[in-house]
């Protein structure tokens, strides 16, 4: 993390500077990995970092989802991955998805965890159990707390429009996020593509709060209505996030493509697809 920017400021020049809302999302399955790697002892370390390296251009940030990690044992593989964006692209923010939900002294923990341990810029989290489970993050007054609020899988409408006060539930965590948790201007909002009419819901509720928008790619939601949709007046404003789209992109052999460039390839395709609909590109 740097010294002097908050992940809010760290975003924020990163859409500027890299003129990209493109996150990348980092979910290694080692069962798609080539051949070459599956052997190796650190293969996710290896394949991932080769994945930060081809696609950091196009990027405005790198979100590692934790349980991609965990389950085969490979947090260290995280810890030295997470080192490495740090120390060689500085520039952008590391969102931890962890999605965690829980209160008091394990919630503290769990904050030690993200930005302690992984040097996580920021890390998603449930509001579920409301302020006082996202409250121990908000004390890293440089990180970010992005909460989820309207989830890109189908099943989250099985909560997420239950009517709160003759609203869905899911804007009611926008506005209680937007109003009365972001006391330290650090929080953003975990919004899904696959549903554009909701998402410029929660922009309108939220002004120009950072939204992660996952559902692009191979989830199928659309670019030009989910920018549309969540952009801010500048142009920015979101983190749209790909990962399997990109990861396990077809290397086009007769270019003499392998795992990496291809990525790299749909990557700034992503970007320039992003960019399109957008006043930065």
């Amino acid at each position: 993390m740097s010294d002097t920017l908050t992940f809010i400021e760290k975003l924020a020049q990163s859409w500027d500077d890299r003129r990209s809302l493109l996150c990348v999302g980092l979910d290694p399955d080692v069962g798609r990995f080539p051949a070459h790697l599956k052997a190796q002892p650190d293969a996710i370390y290896l394949f991932c970092k080769a994945i930060v390296d081809a696609t950091a251009e196009a990027a405005c940030c790198f979100k590692p989802q934790i349980a991609y990690f965990a389950a085969l044992a490979a947090e260290d593989q995280l810890e030295a991955l997470c080192q490495y964006i740090a120390e060689n692209y500085p520039a952008l923010p590391i969102i931890l998805d962890a999605k965690r939900g829980d209160i008091g002294a394990t919630a503290e923990q769990y904050a030690r965890e993200a930005f302690e341990r992984y040097g996580a810029d920021a890390v998603t989290l449930s509001p579920y159990m409301g302020f006082d489970s996202v409250a121990p993050y908000l004390e890293w007054k440089d990180r970010g707390a992005i909460v989820l609020c309207r989830t890109s899988n189908p099943g989250g409408s099985d909560l997420q429009f239950l009517p709160v006060d003759g609203k869905p539930l899911y804007l009611h965590v926008a506005q209680m996020v937007a109003t009365k948790w972001n006391t330290n201007g650090q929080c953003g909002l975990v919004v899904g593509a696959t549903f554009p009419a909701e998402l410029a819901q929660v922009r309108t509720v939220v002004g120009d709060m950072p939204l992660l928008v996952p559902g692009i790619g191979a989830q199928g939601g659309d670019v030009e209505a989910t920018v549309q949709a969540g952009r801010t007046a500048r142009g920015t404003g979101m983190m749209i996030n790909s990962s399997r789209a990109i990861l396990y992109a077809k290397p086009d052999v007769a270019k003499g493509e392998d795992f990496a460039a291809a990525a790299r390839r749909v990557a700034f395709e992503t970007r320039d697809a992003i960019n399109r609909f957008t006043a930065i590109g």
